[in-house]
Parts: C-alpha cells; sequence; structure tokens
C-alpha cells in the first residue's frame, strides 16, 4: 500500500496534538488548550491527554489506510493537519489546495451550499458524489478528537483504494498473479478487460479467480470485492 504523507500546518515532524492548560488572568481561571509538540513526552501515548491523542491518531491513521483524505479542523472551523488524499480529492474539485489556508478555503467552497456542522469532538463524512452534484455530509458524534477540534472526512467515490498486497498475500496465500488480479477486482475492473490488456487468455483470468474464491472462501465476484474492501483498512 502506498503510504499517504500527512501534513501539518507548520514544518513536518514528529508532531503530536497536546493539551496544555493556559492561565486566563482577565478571567481568572485555567483554561485547557491544543498545540503541536515535538516532545517526546507530549507525543501521543504519553502523559495526561494520552486517551484524547490516542483517539484522534487511531481515526487519522484509519482514514489513511482505506485511502480517505481527512481535514482536521480547529476551533475556528480553519485546517490544521490533512493528509495527501484531502489535498487530491480537493484538487479533482478545481482548487488549489497545497497549503493549510488554501484547504481551508477548498473545504468552505465544497459545503458552501450545503447545510453543515462541524461539531468539537465529532467526525463529519463528506460524501463526494460528482464535481457536478452537491456533497452528502453525514456526522459522527462521539469522543474521538480532542476539545476544540474535529475531523471531516473527504470520501471521493470516484476515487478506489485497495488493500495492502502484502496483507492479502499473508492472509490468503496468494500468487502474485493472484494478489494483482485481487487488486483489479478491488478497483473495479472486469475479468475480461484484464484479460485483454494484460494478453492473457480467458481460461487463465478464469482459474487465477477461481483459485482466488478457493483461498478467500468466497463463491461470487461481488462478496470477495466486498471482502477485499473490508480488508482495505488493515495496515
Amino acid at each position: 500500500m502506498t503510504l499517504i504523507d500527512r501534513h501539518t500546518e507548520a514544518a513536518a515532524g514528529n508532531r503530536s496534538i497536546v493539551m496544555r492548560i493556559k492561565y486566563d488572568r482577565e478571567a481568572h481561571t485555567k483554561r485547557p488548550y491544543y498545540a503541536y509538540s515535538d516532545r517526546a513526552s507530549d507525543r501521543l501515548g504519553a502523559g495526561v491527554g494520552e486517551p484524547r491523542a490516542r483517539s484522534l491518531e487511531s481515526i487519522t491513521g484509519m482514514l489513511d489506510r482505506i485511502g480517505c483524505g481527512y481535514l482536521v479542523l480547529n476551533r475556528e472551523r480553519k485546517v490544521v493537519e490533512w493528509n495527501a488524499a484531502a489535498q487530491t480529492t480537493l484538487e479533482r474539485q478545481g482548487e488549489v489546495a497545497d497549503t493549510a489556508s488554501g484547504l481551508s478555503v477548498a473545504l468552505r467552497r465544497l459545503i458552501a451550499n450545503v447545510p453543515a456542522h462541524f461539531l468539537p469532538g465529532s467526525l463529519s463524512w463528506v460524501v463526494i458524489r460528482s464535481s457536478a452534484d452537491r456533497p452528502v455530509i453525514l456526522n459522527e458524534n462521539g469522543f474521538i478528537a480532542p476539545d476544540e477540534t474535529s475531523i471531516v472526512a473527504l470520501l471521493d467515490r470516484e476515487n478506489r483504494s485497495g488493500p495492502n498486497p502484502q496483507t492479502l498475500q499473508k492472509m490468503f496465500g496468494l500468487t502474485g498473479a493472484e494478489t494483482h488480479l485481487a487488486l483489479r477486482l478491488a478497483q473495479g475492473d472486469a475479468p475480461l478487460e484484464m484479460a485483454r490488456s494484460w494478453r492473457l487468455s480467458r481460461t487463465t483470468i478464469r482459474s487465477q479467480l477461481a483459485s482466488l474464491f478457493a483461498k478467500t472462501e468466497t463463491k461470487r465476484q461481488a462478496e470477495l470485492v466486498a471482502l477485499l474492501g473490508r480488508i482495505s483498512v488493515l495496515p
């Protein structure tokens, strides 16, 4: 599986979102705020903010693995972190999305005509059907991100990702040819089209497909593709 780059507004590095306490002199009280940190003690899995930071990292990591774009927004709904899939998705919509500010503008334009409520601590799915249609927004409530931040997942229906080929081979003992066939099936290609493009006989493709069914314990192509889709979340 291709590694999907992750970016932040600042320079890249081993950074994490951490919770700190700031004293508000005017209100005479302490309040939490979130910032990026390079310190080992502040990284994910360390200190008081461990459950919150780990939750954010687990969600974004999962979205990376399935090839889904994501944007992490601060309380002003400005992008503070994103991955390459999100950048590519928004650029396919004709946007210039190579910086945090550009991504923020692109997101606002994308959802301009759609009611959107990106609540702190929530995950919102923006499903893009085509460049001509308005996106569909689905909100998933729950404490999955640090306070005052939210995650927006960008799901482009025209962009299909597949499972990790090494994972497929380990799980089912597939050959190289069978793995290649499985990945193409996951992307929506038809067996007979692959036979023509690879200059193979129909008998050879059907034999490889039959072997895939046997090794994955599936009976139909649709069942196999559905299984491959579920496996795509694995590293």
